[in-house]
């Protein structure tokens, strides 16, 4: 007698909705629902004048404020003392909002200051990304599961992974607040120009504009923890301290998924005079290319910065420099840091506008991740940091035309099968 064979149709379907799910998933990541502007734009405006701040205003979300004083830190050597300090000197709450935690003596470090002023009675909010993290059980984080702090993670073991927040936030007792683009690794301690070692920036704001971060960290935290957030300990008066007109906005896979692009776009149509971009992964859309190509042929000086061979994503640079060719032919200058990992993301426009923080100028940041920005309108602040630009200039080399066309054959293929990619990168 043969013997009872097992119906096979119970796992056959399984495994057909297994598949049905995946195949939704990628398709939303390769082809999402929202409508992006695809339409030329123009501006009969200026960055600076009365209708660029009332337009970055009304389209982006919060107002620009003034009364801020805006602090810039250069680098693991003086951002993580910075940030370290802050944690310890908080009275009342914390929210920490974070992408990349790397396990080592940085997140050891990190992990104890949050953990000892949670038991100190301070009220410490830890929102960590799931595909950021390479200990979700691993030392530092399992002593802050031991401790007062409340810790989610975000995003974890949902179909949703591949929209990720990527924000960076540290706010203190509502009222001092840090962002950049930082991950909190040891990879990047030091001056930024070790090799293996992250060159990257970090700011401290205070002012009015802090409470729009403020509120960027309670978007995330209600959409993981459901806990509202609020009152004077989160939200206490800001009085003005500084001169900075500021803006903090958010942009997300959801709500107001198009904001840094829209800010991108406006940004360079209003650029006059100079464009200068740092950015860690560039890999601008169609919109964003034509939007620069149209500013070099109005006479605006176009310089951009970018990863050298030292970075973590070899695919993403060769697809940058895939797009790099007409923008040589305009004018533009490129040039590649060498010394070490460039990480850096911040804009400068004529002088007197900046936007820096956690975006990339890549699709994953502008319409997939989570992403939080600090806008800057001020000349001091703008003309101090271009000398920073300058700085990263001189440790940089200086992709010419003729250089371009001699890249290696191995680059050019890669970047051109790495195109297929674009949309998720």
């Amino acid at each position: 007698m043969r013997p009872k064979q097992t119906p096979q149709w119970p796992k056959l379907l399984s495994a057909a909705a297994v598949g049905g799910v995946t195949t939704l998933f990628v398709a939303r990541n390769f082809f999402p629902s929202e409508k992006k502007i695809r339409h030329r734009v123009e501006a009969d405006y200026s960055v600076g004048d009365e209708v660029f701040v009332r337009t970055m205003g009304q389209l982006l979300g919060p107002p620009l404020l003034k009364g801020n004083r805006v602090t810039a830190f250069e680098n693991g050597e003086h951002i993580f003392p910075e940030l370290l300090r802050a944690i310890r000197s908080a009275q009342r709450t914390i929210t920490f909002e974070n992408f990349l935690w790397r396990e080592g003596k940085v997140t050891d470090a990190f992990a104890e200051a949050l953990v000892e002023r949670a038991r100190a009675g301070v009220k410490v909010h830890f929102l960590q990304d799931a595909l950021g993290c390479d200990g979700l059980h691993g030392r530092a984080l399992n002593l802050v599961r031991r401790s007062p702090v409340e810790l989610e993670i975000f995003r974890f073991m949902k179909l949703t992974m591949n929209f990720r927040t990527h924000r960076k936030l540290l706010v203190i007792d509502g009222q001092t607040g840090y962002i950049g683009g930082t991950g909190i690794a040891d990879d990047w301690k030091g001056n930024g120009r070790m090799r293996g070692f992250w060159r990257d920036s970090h700011y401290r704001v205070e002012g009015p504009a802090v409470g729009q971060m403020q509120q960027a960290f309670m978007d995330n935290w209600l959409q993981t923890r459901s806990t509202l957030l609020h009152g004077d300990p989160y939200f206490p008066e800001l009085k003005p301290v500084g001169e900075n007109m500021c803006q903090v906005f958010k942009s997300s896979a959801g709500e107001g998924s198009d904001s840094g692009r829209l800010m991108l776009l406006v940004s360079i149509a209003a650029a006059r005079r100079h464009i200068r971009i740092a950015n860690a992964y560039f890999i601008p859309d169609h919109l964003c290319l034509q939007t620069l190509l149209e500013a070099c042929h109005r006479g605006v000086k176009v310089e951009i910065i970018t990863p050298g061979p030292d970075t973590d994503a070899q695919l993403v640079r060769a697809v940058s420099k895939m797009l790099w060719r007409p923008l040589l032919e305009a004018g533009a200058r490129f040039f590649e840091y060498q010394p070490g990992r460039f990480h850096c993301k911040y804009l400068l426009v004529d002088d007197v506008w900046a936007s820096v923080g956690s975006a990339n100028l890549d699709n994953r940041s502008l319409s997939l991740n989570e992403e939080a920005n600090l806008n800057v309108l001020d000349r001091k602040f703008v003309e101090a940091y271009a000398c920073v630009f300058e700085d990263d200039k001189r440790w940089s080399r200086e992709i010419t035309l003729p250089d371009w066309k001699q890249r290696p054959a191995k680059e050019k293929i890669k970047g051109r099968l790495g195109l297929v990619l674009r949309s998720q990168m």
